[in-house]
């Protein structure tokens, strides 16, 4: 790890300027984007983390000094790409760009450069297997918010070095982050895998009419959700007991949501354009001022747990 010195993140969207943000922790990295189109990153940046700066998480001085350290180019022939010793991917989640990105950087940057992909739901595998050199491709899933949420999801493609995996843990783990290692290249990873069979069950549990979508959210937020941040559910079946666990799965699996395909609940909300926030209307009636104080409020219930602020 002691060679990374200069990190490029290709993608300078919200995400990509949010992993720039969280790299630019570690001074001993100097951090550039690469995007096509010409973007402010300083002031999407300061956008990004206005309420960290107005609850004191940070200082404006020290936002200065990490956004003195980010540079941005367009131009993909640029010193700064070629020099980049550690790339993050952050561009549309689109299979076709994001191999052509892929291409586009091993035939410019050394062949050690470390290729990293920011994708939530895609096979690094995949997204890799053009490549020349795919021992040094991995996925690295930032969680949105990406400046706040602790976690990345560090997933081995069929053809990443263990030697790769740890040197990329070890780089998160500098910039502040909490790597997870995903062994396999499975869809869903680790996390989004728990969470949509949580929706899924949440969904059906609706549209079966045993309760309305805002008593499914109240279920969640006073039970077990209270508890997940300090108790995950392999610790908590071993408090409880494999047998109790056993013995409740034994009678209650059988009555869960299985099905493979989307609910149809979920597919008539979306072909009548009852899709959210966006419309006003999902599973449940939003106005713009409530679904703006969700958004916030998601960022200052995290700025509060994370820093107590």
């Amino acid at each position: 790890m002691n060679s990374i010195r200069n990190i490029l993140i290709c993608g300078a969207g919200m995400m990509g300027k949010n992993i720039a943000f969280v790299m630019s922790s570690n001074p001993a990295y100097q951090i550039a984007l690469y995007d096509i189109h010409p973007t402010d990153v300083a002031a999407g940046i300061r956008i990004n983390t206005k309420q960290l700066v107005d609850k004191e998480v940070l200082s404006q001085t020290e936002l200065e000094e990490r956004l003195s350290r980010i540079s941005f180019t367009d131009d993909i022939d640029s010193s700064l790409v070629s020099s980049a010793d550690f790339v993050i991917e952050a561009v549309f989640e689109d299979m076709n760009i994001k191999q052509d990105t892929f291409a586009k950087l091993e035939a410019r940057c050394r062949k050690d450069t470390i290729f990293c992909t920011n994708s939530s739901v895609m096979s690094p595998s995949q997204i890799s297997e053009k490549l020349e050199h795919r021992e040094r491709f991995a996925g690295t899933h930032f969680w949105n918010p990406g400046h706040l949420i602790p976690l990345v999801e560090v997933v081995k493609s069929d053809a990443t070095s263990d030697e790769v995996a740890r040197t990329i843990m070890d780089v998160l783990r500098s910039a502040g982050k909490k790597p997870v290692l995903c062994k396999k290249d499975v869809p869903g990873f680790i996390a989004n895998r728990m969470q949509h069979a949580l929706w899924r069950e949440a969904i059906s549990i609706v549209e079966n009419g045993i309760a309305d979508a805002a008593t499914v959210d109240e279920a969640v937020r006073y039970s077990f959700g209270l508890r997940l941040p300090q108790l995950g559910p392999m610790e908590n079946a071993d408090m409880v007991g494999t047998g109790l666990t056993y013995n409740i799965h034994d009678y209650i699996l059988k009555h869960l949501e299985d099905s493979h395909e989307p609910s149809r609940l979920l597919k008539e909300l979306k072909d009548t354009g009852k899709t959210g926030f966006q419309s006003g209307e999902g599973f449940q009636k939003w106005t713009e001022e409530q679904a703006a104080a969700s958004s916030a409020s998601l960022n200052e219930y995290l700025i509060r747990m994370l820093y107590g602020k």
